[in-house]
């Protein structure tokens, strides 16, 4: 919007507008006359280049120039309301404030006077980004902080931010073409260790809305980082591709964040979308997202993508922080991930190998009661595709912090040799089959068959404080009679079985590791050609119970579901007919996925079941430590 001063004449302003477009045009630059005000004031409104704001300034009598901007009907933001479910409002959320935790914010740089984050903003003196690309590129300051204060805006923002007093502090990484570099970032991070070092104060939240190609040495920084108890959460990235493809969203230590609308479905931008897949966490409202503008201010805007979504989850954390400072990064995604609003999102948007992978939970904020009440919590992770080398292995881990309780296998095709628990020894590194990991710490492992195109190793993690885990193995044994493993110690319960053939001499039926629940709960049983293994832990108050299911659906697929109060730690195949392509847990549920063997190739009714472990812990007083 060119303003004219007042009283110009009516006929001086239309010569005004000409006189813009020509010289534009002797400059290259093409621009449009939209309106012309005849009645209200002196002026015209005109589409053009951002590098013509000097010229345009320069016409006789301009007063000033106003870029236009968006104006919003006064309710409650459709991101906010999505967060803070119905049941929560009536006094039973968490405080929309994070007075004792810091948020970091690496981005662009930001207007700290605006109304929405003034006095929440500390912008710090660092600053380390590339020139910017292009001869005629105009550094507009509005332009330049737009990214970095819209997504303050989101994390703090006194109207429309998620924690409405958390602290914030910038680091400028991301120049006003919204480019950095990894060495950046690098470097932004060290700039946060070495404050919290020489500095320390609360919990620290470090917000990531960026995307770059995989770099093993910016996971390594967030990796180092999150081992120092500081919360990192990512961008998924814009891509509509695997998030595993770049980082830091790939980095296992990092909560990634997908970006849904307004309906709980995966955003779409033109061909482009939200980034999908196993190193996604949970996706999170990312679509026309309103906050604070750099225009002015008291200016908003809408803004789309994963990094908005990432701030919603920043914010989040940063509020469940403040009420429990002495999270673990383990316990904070187990319970944004207990929290979360489950199979909403309508996955036939995300490519059909990708579908398995990428969890179905949009986050929700979590209640005001610190906890999760007793529950027991657990989560899926997925290991990379093994590829489909005759003897490729894959491995799934759980984070520091949680207790692997069960390990099972997937294979699109069937063709798989079986998945087993292996615990290394602690040393500063050790390589289990071509993966670098460091000792101490229990992997699942699964292995490809001759003639299969790959496995995915599927992880069962859990939060079990105080907990002492093992794994029993049987060898095969060799005779027509089933391999049987066994929890062993006093006290200890059962919470997954699995097993393994060394060899690829297997039976065609491929049965898998099952339980006898109602004969020997404490037992699984397993292929006599098979090794067997039983996951056993023993915690003050664990109790654990065996569900089954026998009867499959005609799309191969069959499930089992834990009652309310318990939480799925095992998930197994009963044996039947069909070729198990794969056991693996969604949410509190066993799925058991098959692909019929039988004569003319029609679906048994009766071809495989499911059977879940279901435990729960107890206080010590009421707790059982037998398998029920």
């Amino acid at each position: 919007m060119v303003v004219l001063k007042e009283e110009t004449p009516l006929l001086q302003t239309e010569h005004t507008a000409r006189l813009l477009q020509s010289r534009a045009a002797n400059r290259g630059y093409i621009t449009k006359i939209l309106h012309i005000f005849h009645d209200l004031f002196p002026g015209f409104l005109v589409k053009m280049s951002g590098d013509l704001l000097d010229l345009a300034l320069r016409l006789p009598h301009v007063d000033y120039i106003e870029e236009d901007s968006f104006v919003f009907a006064q309710s409650i933001p459709w991101n906010l309301l999505r967060i803070n479910p119905a049941r929560y409002r009536a006094g039973n959320q968490l405080s929309p404030n994070g007075s004792l935790v810091e948020v970091y914010l690496l981005d662009t740089s930001i207007q700290s006077g605006h109304r929405e984050i003034e006095g929440r903003v500390t912008v710090t003196d660092f600053e380390n980004v590339p020139e910017e690309d292009g001869t005629r590129f105009h550094r507009q300051a509005s332009k330049c902080d737009s990214h970095g204060t819209h997504l303050a805006g989101v994390v703090s923002g006194r109207d429309a931010g998620v924690a409405k007093d958390v602290s914030l502090r910038s680091l400028r990484v991301l120049n006003c073409q919204g480019k950095g570099t990894v060495s950046s970032i690098l470097i932004g991070l060290e700039f946060i260790r070495k404050s919290q070092l020489t500095q320390p104060s609360g919990p620290l939240v470090v917000l990531l809305p960026l995307v770059g190609g995989h770099s093993r040495a910016l996971n390594a920084a967030c990796r180092h980082l999150a081992r120092a108890r500081v919360v990192l959460v990512a961008a998924a990235g814009n891509f509509r591709d695997d998030a595993c493809l770049y980082s830091p969203a790939s980095a296992p230590e990092v909560i990634t964040v997908g970006a849904t609308n307004a309906e709980d479905q995966p955003v779409t931008m033109g061909s482009l979308g939200t980034n999908f897949g196993r190193c996604v966490d949970f996706f999170a409202p990312g679509d026309d997202i309103i906050g604070a503008s750099s225009d002015c201010s008291t200016c908003f805007a809408s803004q789309s993508g994963t990094s908005q979504a990432a701030a919603h989850v920043a914010g989040i954390s940063a509020m469940m922080l403040s009420a429990e400072p002495e999270l673990t990064l383990a316990e904070l995604r187990q319970r944004l991930i207990h929290f979360s609003a489950k199979g909403v999102i309508n996955e036939a948007w995300f490519p059909e190998d990708q579908r398995l992978l990428t969890p179905n939970m949009v986050v929700r904020l979590p209640p005001s009661t610190p906890g999760a009440g007793g529950q027991l919590l657990c989560r899926t992770v997925w290991s990379a595709h093994s590829g489909p080398r005759r003897m490729a292995t894959a491995m799934a881990r759980c984070a520091p912090e949680e207790e692997l309780l069960s390990c099972s296998s997937f294979s699109r095709t069937g063709k798989r040799r079986g998945e087993h628990i292996e615990f290394f020894l602690k040393q500063d590194l050790v390589s289990i089959f071509g993966f670098q990991t460091r000792g101490g710490r229990r992997v699942c492992l699964a292995h490809n068959a001759f003639g299969g195109e790959g496995v995915f190793a599927i992880a069962r993690c859990c939060v079990l404080p105080q907990a002492n885990c093992s794994v029993h193995t049987a060898p095969p044994a060799d005779t027509r009679v089933e391999t049987h493993a066994y929890c062993h110690q006093q006290g200890h319960v059962l919470t997954g079985c699995s097993s393994h053939w060394e060899t690829e001499d297997f039976a065609t039926t491929h049965r898998q590791s099952v339980l006898r629940p109602h004969s020997q709960p404490r037992k699984c049983v397993g292929h006599p050609k098979a090794s067997v293994h039983a996951s056993c832990c023993h915690t003050p108050g664990l109790e654990c119970r065996v569900r089954e299911n026998g009867i499959s659906s005609l799309a191969g697929k069959v499930v089992v579901t834990c009652e309310e109060g318990w939480t799925l730690t095992g998930c197994s195949a009963l044996p039947g007919a069909s070729r198990v392509l794969g056991a693996y847990a969604v949410d509190n549920t066993c799925v058991v996925r098959s692909q019929d063997t039988s004569a003319g190739g029609r679906t048994n009714q009766v071809a495989t079941g499911a059977l879940a472990i279901c435990c729960r812990s107890r206080p010590l007083e009421q707790g059982s430590l037998e398998l029920q």
